[in-house]
């Protein structure tokens, strides 16, 4: 996931989604943004899932650390 910028915004993401939001409103606001399509997402999205960041529609502790590090990176 190191240089996979995409993966790595969707991460961030759905760490920082409000509670009420579910994964599909994620998806779609950042397709808004033209960071990718809503196809796209979904393969990064199960991508995250295959690599142990998330499980169903939580971050798994893995996921909750690296999103931490990813907003560190973004914050600079």
């Amino acid at each position: 996931m190191e240089n996979n910028i995409e993966k790595r915004v969707l991460l961030l993401g759905i760490y920082t989604k409000e509670a009420d939001e579910t994964i599909q409103e994620v998806l779609l606001k950042l397709e808004e943004t033209g960071m990718f399509t809503l196809k796209e997402a979904k393969r990064l999205l199960r991508e995250l899932k295959d690599e142990g960041y998330m499980t169903g529609s939580q971050l798994t502790l893995k996921g909750l650390e690296r999103a931490k590090n990813v907003q560190e990176e973004f914050k600079l």
